[in-house]
This record gives structure tokens, C-alpha cells and sequence, in this order.
């Protein structure tokens, strides 16, 4: 080995739930990692799958450990404490990983003051037309970012996955681990901006790349973005003073008053006056092709021209899901239900 290689221990947690159909694959190309096996474990920890998932898991050269299932982070600070690397990575049972992934994530780590990297997810279905959207839009739910950032702040659209991050133990540490209040969504965000308020330093590099499968069905990403919404609305809960929790309330209100105006103008256009319902029409026709204006490059360059007329309208469903969803958590939690 070169004597300036990197190569301090890593575990990679993956924590699961019925994840039979998709295990296999991770696991495959985790097999494959150009790393040094002797510094490297790889930790599964399951919830209570019912599908077949520990079978499929128990073929592979990995440890297994059984979990009540209780969330994300619940299932992730259980592969903490029963792991040992110096850099814990975290990626999920629905992704694919190249061989490079663990290097170029712990090349990052050489500076001691860096607590934290992350990088960027691609859609693995090249061939489904919800999956390329979810990494064309222009709304992400996963990182977006080209260039190498090192910094102590989180913003809009530079920010982490929970499928692909890493962070230096003692780090971790620091923050007693993950929240397992939070879970849905943003459970993998809320102690990334908890180690930039430590003080510790935070990169984002895009060689550090995983494959993630999206949702191929538009009732499955619907569902996919309520549940954020749901996350979103336990940061409001348990993190009001953070800057994520910030982001979010403002989205939620915003977005919420702009809902029932509209309901409301709309019912009021129904019942009472025509043409303002006419006008309403006429307006939302307009913000419509505004909407499409901002697709049409990414229409052209791929020569298909659905792209900028049906890419508008996933992108207002996703955001009334969203909304939907932190509402609905919201409700839930005011009457005392979690």
C-alpha cells in the first residue's frame, strides 16, 4: 500500500424493512469495494423485515443485527453501537453503490476537522420516466451540487442524503447520535447542522456518488413526499431553533395559505362569481407555462418534449403531498396521537 493512502476503519451501516427486492443488488457491489477488507465492516440492521430480507442478508459476508424497528435513526444509532470503524458511512437497502464509494468518501476525512461527508444520489432506473425526473427536476429531494464544498452551513439544495453520508465517530459522539424523536424525513439533515454548530466541518463532494432507486409509481412518490412532509413537521416539534426547522415552517405556511386561498377562490368562483373563477383559470394557465419555460432547456436537450409540460405538474403534486403530509403530522401530534 502507498504510504500516503488513506485508509482508516469504516463501517457502513445499512439499516432495513422489507427490503427483499432490493438488498441483494447493495450488497452485491458492496462485495466489490476497492478497499482494504480488513478495514472494513458492513452492518445490516433489520426491523422486523417479513419479506425475506434476513434471508437474503444472512448470504452475504455481513453482520446482521435484529431491531424493534422503530425508525431510520433508531435503526441507525443501533449499527453505531454495535460497530467499531473510525468513520461510520450510512447508505440504504434500496441503493447501489460503486466501487469507489468508500474511498472517495474517506479521502475527505484526512483533514481531522471535518466531521462530515456527503455526496450526491442518481436514479438507477435510467429507463423510468419518474426516475429521471426526480434527478432533473429542479426541486430536488436529494443533493444537488456540482462543485466540492467544505463549510459549516447547510443551505437549499446543498445538503446531504441519509443514503449516502458519513461521519467521524468521535463526531457523532458529540451529539449523542441521531434523534430518534424524528423520523419520516430530515432525520438524516437535523445532526449534520448539530456538528456545523460544534463546530466541525461539513463536505459535500460529488464524487462521492450512489445510485438510488426512486420511485417508479406516481402513488409511490406521492407517498414518498407526504411522508417528508410528516419529517418535516417532527423537526417543527423537537427542533424549532434550527435553521432546517426554519426552512420548513416557512415552506409550510406559505404554501398552506396559498392552499386554501385557493380552495376558497375557487369555491367562491363556483358558487357565486363566474368570472372570477375565469380569472383564477386564467392565472393559473399562466403560471402553468412560466412553469414550463423553466423545463424547456431540459426538454430540448433530451428530445422529449412531454418533459416540459408534465415535469410542471409533478412538481406542484409533490409539493401539495408535502404539504398534505406536515399538516396531517401536525394534526396528529396536536391531538396527542405521535
Amino acid at each position: 500500500m502507498p504510504e500516503d493512502r488513506y485508509e482508516p476503519h469504516v463501517s457502513i451501516i445499512i439499516p432495513v424493512k422489507n427490503s427483499a427486492r432490493t438488498i441483494g443488488d447493495l450488497l452485491d457491489s458492496l462485495m466489490k469495494l476497492d478497499y482494504d477488507r480488513e478495514k472494513l465492516e458492513i452492518v445490516v440492521v433489520d426491523g422486523h423485515s417479513t419479506d425475506g430480507t434476513r434471508e437474503i442478508v444472512e448470504r452475504y459476508p455481513v453482520r446482521l443485527i435484529l431491531e424493534e424497528g422503530r425508525g431510520l435513526n433508531a435503526a441507525r444509532n443501533t449499527g453505531v453501537r454495535y460497530s467499531r470503524g473510525e468513520i461510520i458511512a450510512f447508505t440504504d437497502g434500496d441503493c447501489v453503490v460503486p466501487s469507489n464509494w468508500v474511498r472517495a468518501m474517506v479521502e475527505n476525512f484526512r483533514d481531522p476537522s471535518v466531521g462530515f461527508v456527503g455526496g450526491l444520489v442518481e436514479g438507477y432506473h435510467k429507463d423510468s420516466f419518474l426516475s429521471i425526473y426526480m434527478d432533473e427536476t429542479f426541486f430536488h429531494a436529494v443533493p444537488s451540487f456540482t462543485n466540492r464544498y467544505e463549510t459549516t452551513d447547510l443551505r437549499i439544495l446543498r445538503f446531504p442524503a441519509g443514503c449516502n453520508m458519513a461521519f467521524r465517530r468521535h463526531a457523532l459522539e458529540k451529539i449523542d447520535l441521531f434523534d430518534e424523536r424524528i423520523y419520516y424525513g430530515f432525520d438524516d439533515l437535523q445532526p449534520v447542522e448539530e456538528l456545523s454548530l460544534r463546530g466541525f466541518r461539513i463536505v459535500l463532494d460529488p464524487r462521492v456518488l450512489v445510485w438510488h432507486k426512486h420511485r417508479t409509481t406516481l402513488w409511490g412518490l406521492l407517498k414518498q413526499h407526504f411522508n417528508y412532509g410528516r419529517g418535516g413537521a417532527f423537526m417543527l416539534i423537537y427542533k424549532r431553533a434550527s435553521r432546517i426547522a426554519r426552512w420548513l415552517s416557512a415552506y409550510l405556511f406559505s404554501t398552506t395559505i396559498l392552499f386554501f386561498l385557493s380552495i376558497s377562490l375557487i369555491t367562491l368562483g363556483l358558487t357565486l362569481m363566474p368570472r372570477l373563477l375565469k380569472l383564477l383559470i386564467a392565472s393559473a394557465a399562466s403560471i402553468y407555462m412560466l412553469h414550463t419555460a423553466l423545463y424547456a432547456r431540459t426538454a430540448i436537450r433530451s428530445k422529449k418534449m412531454r418533459k416540459m409540460f408534465l415535469y410542471p405538474i409533478l412538481d406542484v403534486l409533490r409539493g401539495l403531498a408535502f404539504t398534505l403530509g406536515g399538516l396531517f403530522q401536525l394534526g396528529r401530534s396536536l391531538l396527542g396521537r405521535g
